[in-house]
């Protein structure tokens, strides 16, 4: 003999099954109908797409994510000095001069004439003076 309960749980179970399955079926069905198209290919990475990303970032307010990716783009190329500026201008939007100075300082080791960081430390001089007195020291 079949419980009550269960004598009215098995119709209920077989339309979830059965309403799954159909429902399983016309996904798989419009993923075959709509393959991935060919823009959705992964492209390779390289400096400026992991910069660009850690640009991206910044905007939607994900210091940590952004500084992980500019250090990413500086050990694929150590040469570039615009990995640094880019990591120095993420320390100082988050309000953290310092470390902003010490990656122009970087940028500006490897290319003394390197507009964007001269254009940057001028900047970070210029709204915290207190810190260049610190540097100069």
């Amino acid at each position: 003999m079949v419980h009550p309960m269960t004598s009215r749980l098995i119709p209920a179970l077989a339309i979830l099954l059965v309403s799954t399955g159909a429902l399983t079926t016309n996904v798989w069905a419009a993923k075959a109908k709509h393959p991935k198209p060919a823009a959705a290919v992964e492209q390779p990475v390289t400096v400026e797409s992991l910069l660009s990303q850690a640009h991206d970032a910044v905007g939607k307010g994900d210091t940590e994510l952004a500084v992980r990716l500019a250090q990413a783009a500086i050990v694929a190329d150590p040469a570039r000095p615009r990995s640094y500026v880019a990591l120095g201008d993420i320390y100082a939007e988050a309000g953290q001069p310092d470390y902003a100075r010490s990656f122009y300082d970087q940028a500006l080791g490897i290319d003394p004439a390197d507009a964007d960081a001269l254009k940057a430390l001028t900047t970070l001089d210029h709204e915290h003076p207190e810190h260049t007195a610190r540097a100069n020291q």
